[in-house]
């Protein structure tokens, strides 16, 4: 019964320190060499809607956090100006059509008389001036046309699907041409942003299958790689004021593996997980070929 018990005991505890250590190697390598990270952030498109026209904001549509589909309105900018500027583009317009439909007839009347009744310099002389009323009349079409594009422009309108975000416009604010008056988050373009360091990218491909947990929900979103972003920054290659690589002449033998950056497409976000630009992530890839893994 002892040397039972005295050959047990250190065949147990050489079990037990065997299991230990598979399972350490299993772990350190999982952690050092698997292709997932906590350094994971959702992204997402933000629409900047600057208006085309100037003007004062007669009606605001909108408010901070709602959701509008495309085509919805968000805001419109005094119109009264742009009316009256498409009013006297259409009397341009009257005013030309009639100057170019009596200078054509005027120039075909005379082209139709022989040379002892009129001189072939003025019918070149009616006919010219039929031309230039023509062009008059068509430029005056052309201004009306960007006259009534500007009137439609006082209405702004949402070009996605998506929330009104940090809204800071105001009914009566005075709009600028080019200058965002409100910011739009698409709905339809949330991607997830894991930062893998450069030692585990390698059996990263795109089209892999990944999985997704957000920091502030259980639920896994599936998803896969989109793509891998091929240049990060390098401190070193930034050129000094002669052009040349302005070197750090410090090293410092830690050396740490660079994060590089993997887009994951999100095929599937559960009911209930609400995607904010921001939040924190934890990805994992899961490689459909092992071949690319590194070797230990």
């Amino acid at each position: 019964m002892n040397f039972a018990r005295a050959v047990l005991w250190p065949v147990l505890t050489l079990l037990v320190v065997a299991v230990s250590l598979a399972a350490g190697w299993f772990m350190w390598r999982t952690y050092m060499l698997s292709p997932w990270t906590r350094d994971g952030t959702v992204r997402v498109y933000i629409v900047t809607i600057a208006p085309e026209v100037a003007g004062r904001v007669v009606e605001l549509k909108v408010a901070d956090n709602q959701y509008v589909h495309k085509g919805d309105l968000l805001f419109v900018v005094d119109p009264s100006d742009y009316r009256i500027t498409v009013s006297d583009a259409q009397a341009e317009v009257e005013d030309a059509k009639d100057r170019m439909t009596l200078s054509l007839s005027e120039a075909e009347r005379r082209a139709r008389l022989n040379e002892l009744a009129v001189s072939i310099e003025q019918k070149q002389i009616y006919a010219a001036g039929a031309a230039t009323a023509t062009a008059s009349y068509h430029q005056a079409l052309t201004r009306l046309a960007k006259a009534e594009l500007d009137l439609n422009r006082t209405e702004v309108h949402s070009p996605v699907d998506g929330w009104v975000t940090n809204l800071a416009l105001r009914q009566g604010d005075y709009s600028v041409v080019g200058q965002r008056a409100l910011s739009l988050v698409d709905a339809h373009s949330f991607w997830v942003d894991g930062y893998f360091e450069e030692t585990t990218i390698g059996p990263i491909a795109d089209g892999d299958p990944a999985s997704v947990w957000l920091m502030g929900f259980p639920q896994e979103i599936k998803g896969h790689v989109d793509s891998l972003t091929r240049a990060i920054n390098v401190p070193n290659a930034q050129p000094n004021a002669a052009g040349v690589a302005d070197v750090n002449p410090v090293f410092t033998w830690v050396r740490l593996a660079q994060r590089v950056p993997v887009r994951i497409h999100l095929d599937v976000v559960p009911d209930g997980v609400r995607l904010v630009q921001g939040m924190t992530a934890t990805v994992q890839v899961h490689p459909k070929s092992t071949s690319r893994a590194p070797k230990g």
